[in-house]
Formats: C-alpha cells, structure tokens, sequence
C-alpha cells in the first residue's frame, strides 16, 4: 500500500478553499475511483490522467487507486485537479520523488497528450496561495493571469513530463516573478481607445450631469428621443474615472477570472511579467437578459453583471424594456454595494459596487416633447411606459436628466475644449480626491450620519432647502440624495460649504421625467 498527498485549490466564488489530493494505491483488481464530491468534469478526469500518463511515459499502477478530494463536503468543480491527481499517483507508484512538495500547490488541466491547459478561475486560488506563502505550479496560459498578484510565485510548464522534471530536480522550471501593476503606456492602444467626452455635440446640461455622476459616484438616467446621445455620453463615463488602484485592479481581474472572462493580458520579457493598470469595467446587457444574467446565480451562483461592472459602470439602455424583475432586483445592490446569493447548500456574497448609467425614451414612439417629430402616443400609453420603472427604483437614482435632439449646426457655437474627456478627469479626480480627505468615501455612498456631518449649508442653501421640502413632498431618502448631489457639485467648485446655487442646480439635475406635454 502506498499513499501520497497533493495541495491544489478548489473555486467557491471569491473563496479558494485548501484542497489535499490524496491518493491511495491498494491490492486487487484494477479500477480507479475519485471520491469526494467529484462534478463529472472532475470525474472524467480519470480518463485525461490515464491517457497523460500513458503519453508521459508512465504506468498507470495495477490494482486499485483511489483518489481523495479532502475536505469531501466541498463540492469540486473543473479540470484543475488534473495535475495533482497525476503527480500525487506518481508519487504514490514511486515513480516520481519530489523533495519540498509540501511547498507547492499544483493546478492544471491535462490533455490526452499530456499537455497542460488552461484552468478558469485561477486567480482567487492563486491570492490564497500566495498570501500564505506557497509556491504555485501552473500552465503556461495561466501566466498572465497571475500577473495582477503582486509578490507571486509562479512556475509554469508546458507538460506533465515538464513538472514531474522539475520536481525531482532534472530540469527545475524558471520562478517568473511579476512586477507591480503600472499605469498604461502613452502607446497602449486601450488607452488610447477612449472615447473623446468632445465628440458629444451640444447637450450641455446631460454633459454637467455626466461630470456630477464621475465625481461623486452617482447613479444617472438619461432620458430623451432616439439619436440625442445617450448611450454616447454613457459610453463615455469610463473615461472621465480615476485610474483603477492597484487593489482595486486585482479585485475587477478575480472578478473576471470566477467569471470565465480573461483579464487584460499580461506583458511578458524574460523571466518577469507585468499588466497595465486595466480600464474600469464597462457592461452594457442587452434588455433581454434575465435576472441570473443581471443579479448573478445558476447552479453554482455565478457573478452577474451587476459582479462584472464592480468597480465600474453597469448601462442599462432602453430601461423600461428590461424585465420588471430584473429591474426591482437593483434595488438592493444599489444601496449596499454588494449581492447576496443563496442556493441550496451554498451562500455567496459578491461585491456589486457599481455605477448605475440608464438610458430611456420619454415615451413608446420616443418623440413626446420633440421639436422636429411628432408623438402620437396617448397619456395613457405614455403612463403605462414610464410605470414600467417603480418608483422605489426611480428614488435610488440620483441624477435624472431631460434630453433633446441637437442640431449640428450647434457644434459650431460650442468652444472644442470646453468639456474635453482629459480636462473634465482631472476635475473628478480633485473632486473625489476631496471626498477622500473628508471621510474616505464618494458622496453617493457616504453614510448618512456622515453626510449630516459633512453637507454644512450656507444660509441661503438652508432657505432653499425648506422651500423644496414643502414643494418635493419627497421620501427621506430622496432629500438625502439631493444633498449629496448638492455636495459633489460644491466639491467640483472646490467650495467648502453648500450654497443655494449648488443646490438649485442639483434639484435641476434630480427634475428629468417632468417633460412637457404635446
């Protein structure tokens, strides 16, 4: 009897549990079982293993193997077990020695020729990993994944007769180390890629409501007829973000990784591989999706776009089409930042701090209010249009803005430079970096004993606000979206009190769905 142990990660969500691949080798007839909550990918892997080890030029030992996936109440899922199971039988039949094994945690997926290919969902396990202080052995498509984890050590191969050579110590594989993330080169044609803020002819009032929405995280409703430049000026809000942390880099690319999408690749030279700080997640679902797509779930509670667009902007166009579900499931995630999924037997949490863009016609046909085209929808039809979007979801929804089509005739009269994509960024970035000073969060999410703390109005603003309040006849919650919009406002003038004009402005940008009537 012989017996051998093998570290390897499982994927829970953003979790990576510890995973021990033992491997027992007994008397008796031949057979090969894998136990311990195997998925039927991990299954299978007995095939892969058995066909590796043939083209590897190994044995597969007679008699019965068993192979242990501990902790057996852990479900497993995917072809990442591959490697340890095959290493942990060579060890097992003594056809393989590794000295320090103890210090490395093995993952790959073996093909049938002994190759090995990519693993999804590395990433998080690869964290884990590192931050306790092992050694990771992985395919060489995994590289530039791992390259967003600072202090990593990595050996990659190519084959299964590559690692059981380094192991043993006949042909020990390079240690690739990876460089700290760095900002985007001037020549990164990603970078280059953003759409220019400038493009956006005339609507100067939606662009101030864009700069308001960058600067203070605020969720944003554009709503106005078809071609007047919503979902350009949607597609624009990426660019006018600060650049991703380093942190906050790491956290949008585990992201990706659970979800099966390959982050911004890495760049190689040599025994050292480095990534560009990645642009800020931009997700624009089609208004088909369901609610798992949108919120996340499934059998194994995957990330939904609400996950994706962490850390970025989630654009919903064509909002009243959405599913009337889908949409009251925002409600929640837009409050907390965060999603909780529960399945039978399992409860993820995902972050879904996101900023919320949507885009809307103001009425069925699209044209009600426009000065070129005539809207033959009915009050009704248009009630039942704009009813679509509830009113708890519409009062979480900090800036809502009345669009109009523009002439071009207007790009004329409009100075080129006056809201450029690289001068407005830099006024986010002053604005959110007061923010920061003041209590380290954006205005949409400071804490409302904070927000009482830090809105000091002049007396003016405070006049004004008791005007509105009688006009409004608002919720509570709505009050304090206007203040924190008045806030950023007064945070973009670099202004330490909120004055009347701030406030007027901000109730101005909060009035989008009061359009004229035909």
């Amino acid at each position: 009897m012989a017996l051998a142990r093998v570290a390897c990660r499982g994927g829970l969500a953003l979790a990576a549990p510890a995973v021990t691949v033992e491997v027992h080798l007994g008397a008796g007839l031949p057979f090969f079982s894998i136990v311990g909550m195997p998925a039927i990918a991990v299954k299978e892997s007995r095939e892969r293993v058995r066909a590796a080890l043939a083209h590897a030029g190994f044995e597969l030992p007679a008699g019965r193997i068993t192979v242990n996936l501990a902790p057996a109440e852990l479900p497993k899922h995917g072809g990442r077990f591959d490697l340890a199971i095959a290493v942990g039988i060579l060890l097992a039949s003594a056809q393989l020695r590794a000295a320090h094994l103890e210090r490395y945690e093995l993952f790959g997926e073996l093909g049938l020729d002994a190759s090995l290919r990519r693993v999804s969902g590395l990433l998080p396990a690869a964290r884990v990993a590192t931050e306790q202080g092992r050694t990771l052995i992985v395919p060489r498509a995994n590289v530039d994944e791992l390259a967003w984890i600072p202090g990593a050590r990595v050996h990659s191969a190519a084959s299964l007769r590559a690692v059981c050579a380094h192991l043993d110590g006949r042909a020990p594989l390079p240690l690739l180390e990876p460089t700290r993330l760095g900002p985007a080169r001037d020549d990164d044609s990603a970078a280059n890629a953003q759409p220019e803020l400038a493009d956006v002819i005339g609507q100067t009032l939606a662009k101030e409501a864009l700069l308001v929405a960058a600067a203070g995280g605020h969720s944003l409703l554009l709503i106005g007829p078809p071609g007047c430049g919503k979902s350009m000026l949607a597609q624009r809000l990426p660019a006018l973000l600060p650049e991703l942390s380093a942190t906050e880099a790491l956290d949008v690319a585990t992201i990706a990784s659970i979800a099966e999408q390959q982050p911004t690749p890495a760049t190689a030279s040599g025994p050292k591989f480095a990534a560009s700080m990645p642009p800020r997640p931009f997700r624009a679902p089609h208004h088909s999706a369901s609610a798992n797509a949108i919120i996340g779930g499934g059998a194994r509670a995957q990330p939904g776009e609400i996950t994706l667009a962490d850390r970025g902007v989630l654009f919903l166009d064509e909002l009243p089409e959405f599913d009337r579900r889908v949409l009251e499931a925002l409600r929640e995630p837009l409050e907390s930042g965060s999603v909780s999924l529960a399945r039978v037997g399992l409860r993820v949490d995902y972050p879904a701090r996101f900023q919320l863009v949507a885009a809307m016609n103001p009425c069925p046909c699209g044209y009600q209010g426009d000065r070129w085209r005539v809207c033959r929808c009915t009050p009704p039809q248009i009630a039942q249009y704009r009813g679509r979007i509830s009113g708890p979801l519409l009062d979480r929804i900090d800036l809502r803005v009345a669009m109009a089509n523009e002439r071009i005739e207007q790009a004329q009269n409009e100075p080129s430079a006056s809201a450029t994509t690289r001068l407005w960024r830099e006024r986010v970035c002053a604005a959110r970096a007061r923010q920061r000073r003041r209590c380290n969060a954006l205005n949409a999410h400071m804490p409302v004993n904070l927000l009482l703390q830090f809105v000091a109005l002049t007396s003016c603003a405070e006049r004004l606000l008791d005007r509105l309040r009688d006009q409004m006849a608002s919720s509570l919650r709505s009050q304090h979206r206007l203040l924190r919009v008045a806030r950023t406002i007064a945070d973009l003038a670099d202004s330490e009190r909120v004055d009347a004009q701030h406030l007027a402005q901000a109730q101005q940008l909060r009035r989008g769905l009061e359009l004229p009537e035909d």
